[in-house]
């Protein structure tokens, strides 16, 4: 039979406890509160900005969606009227008049040739019908003059300039559409109302 000493039981005991100590474990991270709210605000801004852009986008669509179509004769109106600010200078007036009434006709007829001469504009455009004789012989002249001022160094007085100008105005009033008739049930309606507004009140009653 063994013999087991109180002594030899507590130095096994402590020496086993000794063998079997180990490194002190690192703290776990319990997740903050903070973080979520946090990844929640990023959430939040990224959704509102794209909300934003969509709104945005939208506007603009309808904006555009909104805006009339100006008509060629009225655009080049506005054109021929800008243009007299340039009248002290008759090279810069002739080419802005010239080019606008170029433009307006071939917006108004569907006649593009930006890149011809002028004697090649002429020659095409009286094979067509789309002018009268004596507007296409007022062009031809109109055009002719202006590359006179734009190309060869002639320097017209303001009253030449003036005719000029004109000449280009005149071809835009006589060729721009007619206005649209009114609907035949809106004409009616607005007479009917103006002979309600005409008659007397002792008649109404």
């Amino acid at each position: 039979m063994t013999n087991t000493s109180p002594d030899s039981v507590l130095s096994k005991l402590a020496g086993s406890g000794t063998n079997d100590l180990r490194d002190i474990r690192p703290p776990v991270e319990i997740p903050s509160g903070w973080a979520w709210l946090l990844w929640l605000a990023g959430a939040f801004v990224v959704i509102t900005l794209l909300y934003l852009a969509w709104r945005y986008a939208q506007k603009r669509r309808a904006k555009a969606a909104v805006i009339p179509v100006i008509p060629p004769h009225v655009l080049a109106k506005q054109k021929l009227e800008e243009a007299l600010a340039l009248i002290g200078r008759p090279r810069e007036f002739c080419i802005v008049v010239s080019d606008t009434a170029r433009w307006y006709l071939e917006q108004r007829f569907n006649f593009h040739a930006p890149e011809r001469t002028t004697e090649e504009f002429l020659h095409e455009l009286k094979a067509t019908n789309l002018l009268t004789t004596d507007q296409k012989s007022s062009l031809g002249e109109f055009l002719q003059r202006c590359d006179l001022v734009k190309f060869a160094r002639y320097e017209p007085g303001e009253p030449e300039l003036r005719d000029l100008h004109a000449s280009a105005l005149r071809l835009v009033e006589e060729t721009e559409p007619p206005p649209a008739a009114p609907d035949e049930n809106t004409e009616h309606s607005r007479q009917r109302t103006d002979s309600a507004l005409r008659t007397p009140d002792s008649a109404l009653k």
